[in-house]
């Protein structure tokens, strides 16, 4: 009995500060998606409204952290209730867990497991924020925001993740967050749009980003992060996994961006840097659920064919009607469908687990699991995402009226402006023209 007491306790594991560092590297690279992601979009608006995208996506920072704290990580990962939602009173307010307690089973700190899913449910909502540019009332966005995380994003990541969750009971693959981060905001996106209409002048008005080099930044920022966003979900190295999902997140991102660039020389004549920064985090997008079963070789072709296909679905908003501003639903719905069925066709059963797809002898079963997987996800978080936009659109009123959206909601929401136009031009000459001629220089900073 001594014997098989002390091989258990050798067994158990440690507290591994390699392991531990690692994690909080990747948490810190996560969180700093947010901002790239806040540049990305508020690159791709008009001058008007480039404060308010920007905030939109910066308040989750703040919004999602202190309800994460509060009871969003119990809902997530506590205690399994029917497959669907968890719970532990220790984990409300973090205030029952020790502060080298490990979490289940691995070798980091669950203070560390917390604030690296916590990054991941803060950027989440800011993904949505992209589809409803220029007529969304800030407030309005931050009760949905507040609302959306509880009913639909903490749920989802327990169904997907949490141990006990019916989806991870299920054996639905999902590395870093295809199903539970991709798909559940772009779907929530479509939804709330189909809601809250289009914007004025769609269709008509040329609504062409402000900023590219700002949405270059953004990307670039965001393919950074991203490192953190899929390695780290592993949860350490120790066994070479989360090297593999470094290495394939590079090489599908890669695949993605050429793939994109070349439909639309092909489509439309020219290589873009909208294009560029819209294949890459496409890329980002497909591999994020599929970079643990595929090899490199795989990556790329994830990369490549979620790069054609996202190139295509952005068009769709104009055939069916939809206003998706920056492409959410075109790129993250869409993506993170494409790399999570792809799992089913190109996981060869010898990185993150023994499941193999299609393509590798596993038959359809995987690819039968990967689909409930994508169309749970989607079907929910459609429907209620929609739900609450409803609610709210008819009491406190989701969209700013014609008139301030025309004007430009910056200043309205923010009482700011992105960029100052007085002083263009310089020198005491332009100076007194300017005063001069008030109504010339407010059409100036009206344009």
């Amino acid at each position: 009995m001594a014997s098989a007491i002390t091989t258990l306790a050798a067994d158990a594991p440690t507290l591994s500060a390699a392991n531990t560092g690692f994690m909080l590297i990747c948490s810190a690279l996560v969180m700093l998606m947010t901002p790239g992601l806040a540049f990305f979009y508020g690159g791709m608006v008009r001058v008007k409204s480039s404060l308010n995208m920007l905030m939109m996506s910066f308040i989750s920072l703040g919004i999602v952290t202190i309800l994460w704290v509060l009871y969003g990580f119990s809902l997530a990962f506590g205690t399994d209730s029917g497959s669907l939602i968890g719970w532990n009173s220790d984990y409300v307010g973090l205030s029952g867990i020790g502060i080298t307690e490990l979490w289940d089973g691995y070798t980091i700190p669950v203070y560390v497991f917390a604030v690296f899913q916590l990054m991941f449910a803060v950027i989440t909502p800011a993904l949505i924020s992209g589809a409803l540019a220029d007529r969304v009332k800030f407030g309005a966005w931050v009760l949905f925001t507040g609302l959306w995380v509880t009913v639909v994003y903490f749920p989802v990541a327990h169904w997907v993740w949490g141990a006990g969750g019916w989806l991870f009971e299920l054996g639905v693959i999902d590395f870093a967050g295809g199903t539970a981060v991709h798909i559940n905001a772009g779907a929530a996106a479509l939804g709330v749009i189909l809601v809250i209409g289009k914007r004025v002048g769609f269709k008509k008005d040329p609504m062409r980003p402000h900023s590219l080099p700002l949405v270059m930044l953004g990307a670039g920022l965001l393919w950074f992060g991203w490192f953190g966003f899929n390695a780290g979900s592993w949860l350490g190295n120790d066994d070479g996994v989360g090297a593999v999902m470094f290495v394939n997140t590079q090489v599908a991102t890669a695949a993605a961006m050429l793939a994109w660039l070349g439909y639309e020389k092909l489509r439309h004549g020219s290589f873009t840097t909208l294009g560029a920064a819209s294949g890459a985090v496409a890329g980002l997008v497909a591999i994020t659920p599929a970079g643990g079963a595929v090899s490199p070789l795989g990556a790329i072709a994830v990369g490549a064919i979620a790069g054609v296909l996202c190139a295509m679905a952005v068009g769709l908003k104009y055939k069916f009607g939809y206003d998706d501003s920056l492409d959410v639903v075109g790129v993250h719905l869409v993506g993170g469908v494409a790399g999570s069925l792809l799992v089913g066709l190109f996981a060869t059963g010898g990185v993150q687990s023994d499941v193999a797809g299609l393509f590798y002898g596993g038959g359809l079963e995987q690819l039968g699991k990967q689909a409930i997987g994508v169309f749970a996800v989607l079907a929910y978080s459609l429907v209620v995402s929609a739900g609450l936009a409803f609610l709210l659109d008819k009491t406190i009123g989701m969209r700013v009226t014609e008139d301030v959206e025309v004007a430009g909601i910056d200043q309205v929401e923010h009482a700011e402006t992105a960029y100052d136009f007085s002083g263009a031009g310089g020198g005491a000459a332009s100076r007194n023209t300017a005063a001069s001629t008030p109504s010339a220089a407010s059409k100036k900073v009206d344009a």
